[in-house]
């Protein structure tokens, strides 16, 4: 007589009607199909834990709190949202996950066609919200609610890879028989979490499931990997959130000043900016709760749709005098600024500061560094920002630099409205058969491949406000008389239109090239160059920024310790001193991808000098010869332009023999776009097949 709860050949669901191929038993990891079913028959006929050491302890210790918990072990599907309201609504609460997960979805759901397996996305209660992968494997897991609306905790269907990773906070599979559900036995899955890169949160999880033949020991890696991949992108958005909230704090508060302490909580109530906090409000109200693992988050509630964010109510006593005011952007994201006024008394015994630019402030926040030579820089951008008269700008400064954010300094201060425009292209990313309409745009059938609906070109999208060209060194000879005519009569006519369209667009054109170069050898309009060049701001390298680098350093090092929820890295003396003497080739791009390195491969909490890539712990190699925009030669000396060309040359061969030639990669370790790679290749005469 069976015991009530065990499983019966009989009762048990079947598992799905795979093909025989996909049912062949797996000799692809250390399990054994019997061995595994008699541990879990055991386990819910009389609760006896000693066939533990049969299975792997993840899988056991889930199989425990499943059934502790009384998940059913006869359960053959999970719970799902059928609702369309519900759905809905679920989908619009994770708009943000989903919309990070787009490209990844889409790239490896053309990978995964006839392959067996799906890709799914879990919201953070462990409910589907996208599906996508093999036709055939999807249409299976409708059966067991495998599809958008299903529920996949473990309380809920027992362990499995979705609801597993949820409550480990890792990447784990599960296959085959590992489930406790007995109607899930026929699947294999894995699933990595995927953490909110501001406070470590876990706000889904993504799994690859499908038939038992599908697993591979890398399944698990290809998750990560993938989650990975959507944490990049969810960090792409509240970058631009977080630059979105300081734009609409600066142009909203008049009276703060530099000593004031100021907090920006995003709609989620995740602290996005801090600066100057007063000790006991760092201390007790923004620190990391629960052994340092996530940081406080606020509870937020709308006072009415319009209105935005009451963050009012939730503040502690302590916090009540702080001045709390909304801050409201396009698109619908909102914040909440709090500002907590310096002391009168603190402020009597401090000297005052020289006096600055109004977008001084505010764009210390973006612009990290007190050097004498980006503080003028900086100065200039708001001088600029603030004079209407200045239509074009230019910005030079080599890769890394930070010419982007310059730009968007200057939007901020030119902005008539809160909804002004920025729209930025990158020059280099454009192929030359697509210049002119992607700068000007079509109208319908305008030529082969335009869409019927015609385009707006860049220039319209950012009527009212800013265009932001990157790399424009890069444009065609070609469409750059198009270009001068736009900016000297501030119209645009669409390709294969007649019709003139006006547009206010104040253009800010950036290159990491020597322009006046360009000119004098005939690859840019002389023309062009002094209509974009009437303003024109150079941003120093960082070789340049005398004691800048520890700055960045701590910058970054705190900025990604609180995105990973781990502790900030601590740097030795002579780490720091090394650091500082090197020249930075990639500027802060560099520094901020060595302090990312450097979390990523720790081994505890301190960085001591071995730990720094191979190539910083040779001898710095003299400023002069770094990276240079060169303005001309010196008496008795190797031409200037020569000097650096070679320089570029080289840097690119090592660069391609560190990456195997792989150009990718190479344009990615350069910091340029893959089109200026096949021009320097092509400018140098390196073969690519050279390794």
């Amino acid at each position: 007589m069976k015991t009530p709860g065990t499983p019966d050949d009989r009762s048990s669901p079947a598992p799905p009607s795979w093909p025989a191929a996909a049912l062949r038993p797996s000799t692809l990891l250390d399990y054994d199909e019997r061995t595994t079913m008699r541990a879990w028959e055991r386990l819910l006929a009389d609760g006896d834990g000693r066939d533990g050491a049969a299975v792997r302890s993840l899988i056991h210790q889930s199989w425990t709190r499943c059934a502790s918990g009384g998940t059913d072990a006869q359960c053959s599907e999970a719970p799902i949202e059928t609702g369309k309201a519900e759905i809905e609504h679920r989908s619009h609460a994770n708009g943000e996950l989903m919309h990070a997960s787009r490209r990844t979805f889409a790239g490896l759901g053309r990978l995964l066609d006839g392959t067996g397996a799906m890709l799914t996305l879990a919201d953070a209660e462990g409910v589907l919200v996208d599906v996508i992968g093999d036709y055939a494997t999807m249409r299976r897991g409708m059966d067991i609610h495998l599809a958008v609306g299903g529920k996949w905790t473990e309380d809920a269907v027992g362990t499995n890879g979705i609801g597993t990773a949820l409550l480990t906070g890792e990447p784990v599979y599960v296959h085959a028989a590992e489930h406790f559900c007995a109607g899930i036995k026929g699947w294999t899955c894995a699933g990595a979490p995927i953490r909110d890169p501001i406070d470590g949160a876990i706000l889904g999880v993504v799994d690859l499931s499908g038939p038992p033949d599908i697993f591979r020991p890398h399944n698990t890696a290809l998750v990560a990997a993938a989650a990975r991949e959507i944490e990049k992108a969810l960090a792409d958005q509240q970058n631009e959130n977080r630059l979105r909230l300081l734009e609409a704090f600066i142009a909203n508060a008049p009276n703060y000043r530099r000593r004031d302490g100021l907090a920006i909580v995003d709609h989620r109530g995740r602290l996005v900016y801090a600066n100057n906090l007063p000790d006991a409000v760092a201390r007790d109200f923004f620190k990391p709760t629960g052994g340092g693992a996530v940081p406080r988050r606020f509870e937020v509630r709308r006072a009415d749709g319009r209105r935005g964010l009451d963050l009012g109510g939730a503040l502690p006593e302590a916090m009540k005098s702080c001045h709390v005011s909304d801050l409201a952007v396009e698109g619908g994201l909102r914040g909440v600024a709090l500002v907590f006024p310096e002391r009168a008394s603190e402020a009597e015994h401090r000297p005052l500061p020289r006096p600055l630019p109004r977008l001084r402030e505010g764009a210390a926040a973006a612009i990290v560094g007190e050097s004498a030579a980006i503080r003028e820089a900086v100065d200039l951008a708001c001088r600029v920002a603030e004079t209407p008269e200045v239509t074009s700008l230019l910005i030079e400064g080599e890769t890394g630099v930070g010419k982007e954010l310059f730009a968007r300094l200057v939007h901020q201060g030119c902005r008539k409205s809160a909804a002004a425009a920025f729209v930025a292209v990158n020059c280099g990313a454009i192929t030359h058969e697509l210049f002119g309409s992607e700068l000007f745009g079509h109208v319908a059938g305008a030529f082969t491949g335009a869409t019927k609906e015609g385009k707006p070109g860049v220039f319209e999208l950012a009527n009212g406000g800013v265009l932001s060209l990157d790399e424009i060194g890069e444009m065609p000879l070609e469409i750059q008389p198009f270009l001068l005519r736009v900016l000297e009569e501030r119209v645009v006519h669409r390709i294969g239109d007649s019709r003139p369209r006006p547009v206010d667009v104040r253009l800010i054109a950036s290159t990491n090239r020597n322009l006046r170069r360009e000119v004098e050898q005939g690859r840019f309009r002389r023309d062009l160059y002094y209509r974009i060049s009437t303003v024109s701001i150079r941003v120093p390298p960082l070789r340049e920024r005398e004691g800048d680098v520890p700055l960045l350093l701590q910058h970054f090092n705190e900025r990604i310790a609180g995105r990973s929820g781990r502790p900030a890295l601590v740097f030795e003396r002579e780490v720091v001193d090394h650091l500082a003497a090197h020249t930075w080739p990639g500027n802060v791009r560099e520094l901020r991808n060595l302090v990312e390195r450097l979390h990523v491969l720790r081994r505890d909490d301190t960085v001591r000098l071995e730990d720094l890539p191979a190539e910083m712990l040779e001898t710095p190699a003299e400023p002069a010869a770094a990276t240079a925009m060169p303005d001309g030669p010196k008496a008795g000396a190797q031409p200037a332009a020569a000097r650096a060309g070679e320089i570029d040359r080289q840097r690119v061969m090592d660069a391609l023999a560190a990456e195997g030639g792989n150009l990718s990669r190479v344009a990615l370790r350069l910091g340029i776009s893959r089109p200026t790679l096949y021009r320097k290749l092509e400018q140098y005469g390196i073969r690519r097949g050279f390794v």
